[in-house]
């Protein structure tokens, strides 16, 4: 297969896992911040991970009040999409790249929480100018955020009537993306 086609077959494995490994996150997500599930795109995010979610759940149990199978499910996606980038560019993963592989799994899976977050605050602040207060959204967006941007909220004071509270929590996700991201590379 030519460069072009290795590209291109780089770029829909990746966009694709990455889409669904997002929609996985931001379920388990959800479910962590006790978001509203009759909420439509709430009801959209279930009947699209339930179908590997639910046979997973089966098998690995809950704990502590968290949906394990869920995460579980994010990191074997991402896991996969990995072998598979793996596979078209170099024609596989070595026996001894494995610890490698889970190690670099785990960071990601780590990293897509931070950008969960990190867009679901930005989707917020958005819909907050367009629609200020009507979309069936706007209530999801808010449960997702606020364990991020209620502390701040209670830090900051409102400046001039605008609330920096999300501009804070994205350089404070960001900030903790690069950190976790040199933890995981050195």
């Amino acid at each position: 297969m030519g460069n072009a086609g290795v590209n291109g077959l780089n770029f829909l494995i990746t966009t694709l896992f990455d889409l669904f490994a997002f929609v996985v996150m931001l379920r388990f997500l959800m479910q962590v911040t006790r978001a509203d599930y009759y909420n439509p795109v709430s009801q959209f995010i279930v009947k699209v991970t339930d179908p590997l979610l639910l046979p997973l759940r089966k098998v690995i149990p809950g704990f502590g009040g968290y949906d394990i199978a869920a995460l579980i499910l994010c990191f074997l996606i991402l896991l996969v999409k990995l072998m598979l980038i793996k596979a078209v560019n170099f024609g596989g993963v070595s026996a001894g790249g494995w610890a490698g592989t889970f190690l670099y799994t785990f960071a990601e899976v780590i990293d897509l929480a931070f950008v969960v977050f990190i867009y679901t605050i930005i989707a917020m602040v958005i819909l907050s100018w367009v629609s200020p207060g009507g979309h069936p959204i706007s209530g999801l967006l808010r449960s997702i955020t606020a364990p991020i941007l209620n502390p701040i909220q209670r830090m900051m004071p409102d400046v001039g009537g605008f609330d920096l509270s999300p501009l804070a929590a994205l350089i404070l996700l960001q900030l903790g993306r690069i950190v976790c991201s040199s933890l995981f590379s050195g």
